[in-house]
């Protein structure tokens, strides 16, 4: 049986909205079920969207999950950049406990509320965890003990985050001109919260070294926030849409999926 999928606004612009996947009754187990929210990457831009997910998302959801994997505001369209696209993905969560929740009740499946998780890969991974320290790991009615960052750039304040294009793009200016807005962005600043943040890093990657990864959760742990690195041997940086990847079951062991 194939989920299905819902397409949900949570603002006014055409890019705030997500896709929620319901899982057939059939792939439902007696417990209720996980709840992950997914933030793609893509450089911060509109040549990606949140369809790159879609394949992990409908395998997730054959799985017994919900899945609510967004969309927000990239730089190439108006609004995009810094500080909208990181407020949209706060928002685009916070819409768990309104309207996703509504279509969720409707549907008559059951949540665990205590356990979900979000999960981000490449900038959707500097998303994600800025995202859950902005909403101290918690909405409303969710809490999200586990945050997946999949090879991710989790600090802008660096050499190779900093002065990565991508990043410099989504700022609006190179570093030396607004470094706070870089240090406000960047999840290596946030103050610690009640996540732990869940590191996966493809050995292979040639798009963000590993050694960013190991030297984020290092400096995390000495601040006291809790967080945790997996090394994959198999697979590139792309690794995570691939719903067949060593890296993407890794992804599944961390969310006990």
């Amino acid at each position: 049986m194939s989920a299905r999928r819902v397409k949900i606004p949570y603002g006014d612009h055409a890019s705030t909205f997500g896709h929620l996947y319901l899982p057939d009754a059939a792939d439902l187990g007696d417990a209720p079920a996980p709840v992950v929210v997914m933030v793609h990457g893509g450089y911060w831009s509109t040549d990606y969207s949140l369809v790159v997910y879609t394949g992990v998302a409908r395998m997730l959801a054959r799985r017994g999950v919900v899945v609510w994997n967004i969309e927000y505001r990239r730089v190439g369209e108006p609004g995009g950049g810094w500080p909208t696209t990181g407020r949209d993905v706060v928002d685009a969560i916070g819409a768990l406990d309104g309207r996703v929740s509504e279509h969720i009740e409707a549907a008559g499946t059951v949540v665990d509320h205590a356990h979900a998780a979000i999960v981000g890969h490449s900038a959707g991974g500097q998303l994600a965890v800025y995202a859950a320290a902005r909403l101290r790991g918690a909405t409303r009615r969710f809490a999200f003990p586990t945050v997946v960052a999949q090879s991710p750039v989790l600090d802008f304040t660096e050499t190779g985050g900093w002065d990565r294009p991508s990043v410099v793009e989504l700022m609006g200016a190179p570093f030396a001109q607004i470094p706070e807005r870089y240090r406000e962005a960047s999840p290596s600043t946030q103050e610690p919260f009640g996540s732990t943040v869940a590191v996966i890093h493809t050995v292979q990657d040639e798009a963000v070294p590993l050694e960013a990864s190991r030297r984020y959760v290092d400096d995390a742990l000495s601040r006291g926030q809790s967080a945790a690195l997996y090394e994959v041997a198999d697979g590139g940086h792309d690794a995570f849409v691939d719903p067949r990847s060593a890296a993407t079951r890794q992804t599944l062991r961390v969310l006990g999926i």
